[in-house]
């Protein structure tokens, strides 16, 4: 039984993967400074704008989830499943999601923020020439 609204559902769960993605970021920007590449600031430079974009949004979703009273809280984790309390406004809902769907939508949320960190280097780069 859904006790909560779907835009509460669509809120909570974008701040849940968008927080996921973020943590997925400043790995990757740890990786790749500390890794053995040759050209190692156009990848640093493009995950760094991603992150301000994640970081940007997430501030927004947390606003708008304050505004609601809206949380979310981590349950229990194993091998294949993830599961989240969202509370709202003293509604509750447990929700269960597929390690790998997570994935999925963390791949997904990533590759959105690095079209959005690509096209905002393309306009830099077409101002300048």
């Amino acid at each position: 039984m859904r006790y909560l609204t779907e835009e509460e559902i669509q809120l909570a769960s974008r701040f849940l993967f968008l927080s996921m993605t973020l943590v997925v970021i400043k790995q990757d920007i740890e990786h790749f400074q500390q890794g053995n590449f040759k050209l190692k600031e156009p990848y640093v430079k493009l995950l760094e704008k991603m992150a301000t974009e994640a970081i940007n949004e997430r501030r927004i979703l947390r606003k708008k989830m304050k505004d609601k009273r809206l949380q979310v809280t981590l349950l229990n984790k194993n091998d294949s499943f993830s599961s989240y309390l969202f509370l709202c406004q003293g509604k509750e809902e447990k929700r269960n999601y597929f390690n790998p769907a997570i994935r999925k939508k963390v791949e997904a949320i990533f590759h959105e923020l690095m079209l959005k960190g690509l096209a905002s280097d393309q306009s830099y780069a077409a101002s300048n020439t």
